[in-house]
Parts: C-alpha cells; structure tokens; sequence
C-alpha cells in the first residue's frame, strides 16, 4: 500500500533508517469563534478566557490529528506543523505531519505517558540525529498566554513625549506573559513523560486584537532518554584513513 508524506525524499530515507516507516499525512483542524474579553484600562494581566481559549482550539486540532493517526495504527507524527488562518473574529487552527510506524513491531514503546502516539515538530534530518543520539520525541507541547499590558496615564505620556525612554509597563508585560507561557509548556512536557523540550520557539502576536493585548505562544518537543541498553547511537569519533 502507497503512503503519504509531506517529508522530502532525504527526510523519509532518514526516518526509514532510524527505524520507521511513513504511513500517511495526517491533519487536524478547528475551527473557532473568538469573542470580546474587557481588561481593565489601567492594569497589566493575563486575559485568561482568552488564553484558555486559544489553548483549547490549538490542542482540538492536535486531537483529531492524533484520532487520524490512530485510526492508521501509527507509533508517531514528525514533522508536525501548527497554522492558524484568521478572519475577523474567527480563525482556523491546523495541526498537519506525517504518521510513522516503528518497523520492529514494538511502536507502543514510543508512545508518550498518556500512551499516545509521539508527535514532534522535528524535520526528518532531526528526528534521525534524535534517535540515534539516545533519545526519542514524546509529544509536541505548547504556553499560550493572552496578556493586557496597563495603558499609560496621560501625565506619564506627557512626560514621554519626545523621548526616546523605555516603556516599563510593556517590558514587563512581555517578561510576564513570556513566563506565563513557558511554565505551561513545561507542565504539558512533565504531563507527556518528558525530560525536557528541543527546538522550543517563542511566537509574539496580537491577532487582530488592541496593541495592548499580547498573545505569546512558546512550542517545543518534549524528548526522553530511549531506555533500551541495545539501542544504537552515534559510534564514538575516530580517524580514518584512505588507502
């Protein structure tokens, strides 16, 4: 049976020699309403129906990925990709990869703690330097944080006008929404049995809404130890001469 893939060719030979075989492309979607939310004039905070919000149609497209890929009978998605299309009031969230199958037959044992199919956002290159280094992707996990930042008053605007001074209120929105975020990042990673993230990006936005409304999303790949004393890893470095 023919597979599917959004990998390139380079990409599919590296996961077939890691030890896995393409199955099918495999994609999740939602799509949602985004309402109004009041944050008050003068105060710097989290907006958290608007984080929880965001966070919801994100892993709501990520769980019919992960139904797709268990419909397939597949151990794992790479190469996993996140998109949102907005309009107005509404957006699109897209969760897209291709599914793999452990070729060995023992796929459940790369499952994540929840026992699902691992998922990651690594490209085929990296996913094989992973797996050969010792250690195997549990889950792609994600912080969002929707963050008013505090409105100056007008004798505070006053005394910046015409000048180039740091904008406190924003730094510091910008530190606290970015914290926000990471530390839900690490429990999702706790949460799918990792060890720690690889690859982790920080996305800043405002999505249509005020300049003083902030959505920071962090995204990485929660990654563990491979426990098999058999595993093969990288030999150790050594010189080698022509003849």
């Amino acid at each position: 049976m023919s597979f599917t893939s959004d990998l390139s060719i380079d990409e599919v030979l590296l996961v077939e020699e890691a030890g896995f075989q393409p199955i099918e492309l495999v994609m999740g979607s939602s799509y949602f309403h985004i309402g109004y939310e009041n944050a008050a004039w003068s105060q710097s905070c989290e907006i958290p129906d608007l984080s929880a919000m965001m966070m919801q149609a994100r892993h709501t497209a990520m769980q019919h990925l992960y139904e797709q890929a268990i419909a397939v009978h597949a151990d794992g998605v790479v190469g996993v990709r996140l998109e949102i299309e907005r309009e107005g009031h509404h957006a699109e969230f897209t969760a897209i990869g291709t599914a793999v199958r452990r070729r060995e037959g023992n796929g459940r044992a790369w499952h994540d703690a929840r026992g699902w199919p691992f998922t990651c956002d690594l490209s085929g290159e990296d996913f094989w330097a992973l797996v050969r280094g010792g250690f195997r992707p549990m889950a792609l996990v994600m912080g969002v944080c929707v963050y008013h930042v505090a409105h100056q008053g007008l004798g505070a605007w006053m005394r910046s006008v015409g000048q180039n001074v740091e904008n406190a209120p924003f730094t510091q929105g910008l530190y606290d929404a970015r914290e926000i975020a990471m530390s839900r990042m690490q429990a999702e990673a706790q949460s799918a049995g990792g060890s720690g993230m690889v690859g982790v990006q920080v996305h800043e936005s405002h999505h249509g809404w005020h300049a003083h409304v902030l959505e920071f999303m962090t995204i990485g790949t929660a990654i563990a130890p491979i426990l098999d004393e058999g595993h093969e890893v990288h030999a150790r470095p050594s010189v080698v001469l022509s003849v």
